[in-house]
């Protein structure tokens, strides 16, 4: 019997620890850096020590700065890459997908310049016969409780039920139970802007504001993600799932979560800058704050916990004035879902 094999773009957190998903399920894994110094490092230290320290990599993956190499008689693809860099590794990579690839984006974010989600991104850039090969990742997974070995679930969503299948097959590890989901647009939007109703919620705990209207937040948080999700074509159901609910639940909740970190930090008033500058990792609701708050205006969407995170980051609206703003937005109807607010 021949043994799958998959390739992992990326040495992130996330990456990494896919790596170890496959390779607990039997696969060969090449996880690719971008140096050689970078992927030798890896190899010789068994570990991501910046990222997962203490998570030793099995024998089954190996790191490599090589395309080809990695590449080379793989059956799937993991993009586990920061969401503004998803454009130019792919570029890297197009050469190097065959036909019989089956493309996974485990990337949360969405592209500002163009407002385009991580599917969209990589259909821009590979070969036309190979966009129907393309899957997305998403759902409750923090990378430090899953690297451990921790119980977690996903889903996986593709156009194509036969290739999500087949993803689903082959990402379902002991430990990791993978679900399935024809709502490409949902899971992606899903995942993707959760995060600013995490940075949301940091902000009120960092500020001591306490759990009511934390909860507040987050429910009136999946209610403008929902309504920007159903303008732009998905399944309102969705957000009611794993990539829906139940990522907001983990990133708003959990003290391992990046965008809860950066907003308890900015409800204890550190500048933004800083707290950033002192972190190994990317910060993927700063980014998303900003396309989401393009797109909500494109489509004609109001986003009021969105708006306000924009202003934060991006306009110098102080934290003070922000919470005071949400705390006395205009009452009105408790609307349902689609109805825009």
């Amino acid at each position: 019997m021949v043994r799958e094999k998959a390739v992992v773009v990326g040495t992130t957190s996330w990456g990494t620890t896919l790596a170890l998903i496959l390779a607990r399920r039997g696969m060969k894994v090449h996880l690719l850096a971008r140096t050689e110094d970078e992927a030798n490092k890896l190899n010789s230290k068994r570990e991501n020590s910046s990222l997962l320290p203490g998570i030793k990599l099995p024998i089954r993956i190996q790191a490599t700065a090589s395309r080809e190499e990695a590449f080379s008689e793989a059956n799937v693809a993991v993009l586990a890459i920061p969401a503004q860099t998803m454009r130019k590794n792919v570029q890297w990579i197009k050469d190097y997908l065959s036909s019989s690839l089956i493309i996974i984006s485990a990337a949360k974010g969405i592209e500002i310049n163009t407002g385009k989600r991580m599917s969209q991104v990589i259909a821009e850039e590979i070969s036309p016969a190979l966009s129907n090969r393309i899957c997305v990742l998403s759902g409750p997974n923090i990378a430090k409780e899953i690297a451990r070995g921790l119980h977690a679930v996903t889903v996986i969503a593709a156009q194509d039920n036969s290739i999500m299948k087949n993803a689903q097959r082959m990402v379902t590890a002991p430990h990791f139970y993978v679900f399935t989901n024809s709502d490409v647009i949902g899971v992606e939007l899903g995942g993707a802007l959760k995060n600013i109703i995490a940075l949301g919620v940091g902000i009120i705990e960092g500020m001591g504001y306490g759990d009511n209207i934390k909860a507040a937040c987050i429910t009136r948080g999946i209610t403008e993600i929902t309504s920007l999700g159903i303008a732009l074509g998905a399944n309102p159901l969705t957000f009611s799932g794993l990539s829906g609910l139940g990522d907001i639940i983990v990133t708003c909740s959990s003290t391992l979560s990046r965008n809860h970190y950066v907003g308890v930090e900015l409800g204890h008033g550190r500048p933004l800058q800083e707290i950033t500058s002192s972190i190994p990792y990317v910060v993927e609701g700063i980014s998303t704050t900003k396309a989401a708050y393009n797109l909500s205006r494109k489509v004609g969407v109001e986003m009021p916990i969105t708006s306000l995170m924009y202003r934060v980051l991006f306009d110098n609206l102080s934290i003070r004035e922000a919470s005071k703003e949400l705390l006395e937005y205009p009452y009105r109807y408790e609307v349902g879902i689609g109805d825009h607010i």
